[in-house]
């Protein structure tokens, strides 16, 4: 027996059965369970980790300002951070629960479990909001000018550059590797960042003009903006939670890959798809000649689902192989050389 390891640790095993014929080809898989995980998730898990961090120091800066100063607005720009954190926490461990694969009790995986938390992120979106309008509320009955006004925003607007970074990485990533709970903490952290860029521009005006009222106004302006993108975040994930279909260029995606790939069938129909997180399920009615073989009929779905699968990340096929002569129903798609 001749073995060969490669740097992958698998191990390929050539062993010569004479008595039976030529040379058999084994492959022996001891890949660890991290090697099987697809970098990918990787990644989105090793964001979620470090955003836990981040948060408490980005509150801490925050907070920092808020006693240099006085500011009511600056308070409530260190509350709604405080949110920050617990929604970070949050999103970490669901996103790494959502990761578990498929078992007896979760057949098609545990992929709901994020936009579970978007809605929970949403939520404290919108509590977020309405400690601000409280403090705020304070304010418009008493409003004074900051102390030390210059250190607190130099200080808040270095926690508001971290932000801002660390936001746009979590929505083009949560976005890219379709991950509603990375992406709902995103859009929290940059509404965030909205919230530091309104405080600065009321503390500005307060101190320019000297009156302390533009303070605790602003804020309430700046909560109002923050319920709107809380509203967004809830929307969003209920429709992820609804078996909200694919987005209309994963569709188009779909159509074009069966479209060229369903060679030897007469038509498709009854195409139906869903979003479950970084899940895609998509499933269709496949018609064949009826005097076709169960072994050509296989060919072909095997063709369709490796091109579907080239084209849409994590996507779980159903295809459905039926006679001519099939009524057709639901959404049809165009067979090249068909007509149909």
């Amino acid at each position: 027996m001749q073995a060969i390891r490669n740097r992958r640790s698998e191990t390929i095993s050539l062993r010569r059965f004479r008595r039976f014929g030529p040379p058999v080809l084994q492959i022996i898989r001891t890949r660890k369970k991290e090697d099987i995980v697809p970098r990918e998730v990787k990644i989105v898990e090793r964001l979620a980790f470090w955003g836990m961090p981040l948060s408490l120091g980005v509150m801490s800066l925050k907070m920092l300002a808020w006693w240099v100063t006085g500011s009511v607005a600056l308070l409530s720009d260190g509350l709604e951070s405080f949110v920050n954190v617990v929604a970070a926490f949050i999103a970490y461990f669901v996103i790494r629960y959502a990761q578990r694969p498929a078992d007896h009790d979760h057949q098609f995986g545990h992929h709901k479990a994020e936009y579970m938390s978007a809605v929970v992120e949403g939520g404290l979106i919108i509590v977020a909001a309405f400690l601000i309008i409280s403090e705020a509320w304070d304010g418009l009955l008493a409003p004074r000018l900051p102390d030390a006004p210059v250190l607190g925003l130099a200080i808040n607007g270095l926690a508001a550059v971290i932000n801002a970074f660390w936001a746009t990485t979590l929505i083009r990533v949560g976005t890219a590797h379709h991950s509603p709970a990375m992406a709902a903490d995103g859009q929290h952290i940059m509404s965030d960042v909205v919230t530091s860029a309104g405080v600065f521009a009321g503390l500005i005006l307060a101190i320019a003009t000297g009156y302390a009222i533009l303070d605790p106004v602003l804020a309430i302006l700046v909560a109002i903006n923050i319920l709107w993108q809380g509203y967004k975040v809830i929307a969003h994930s209920i429709g992820g939670l609804m078996d909200r279909a694919l987005e209309p260029d994963e569709e188009a995606a779909v159509r074009e890959a069966i479209a060229t790939h369903s060679g030897g069938a007469l038509g498709v129909h009854d195409l139906k798809s869903r979003r479950a997180g970084a899940a895609a399920f998509i499933d269709f009615h496949l018609v064949v000649p009826a005097d076709m073989t169960v072994e050509e009929a296989h060919v072909i779905c095997d063709r369709l689902e490796d091109a579907i699968k080239a084209s849409i990340a994590g996507a779980t096929l159903a295809i459905h192989v039926e006679p001519e002569g099939e009524r057709a129903h639901g959404q049809k798609v165009d067979v090249e050389g068909t007509g149909k």
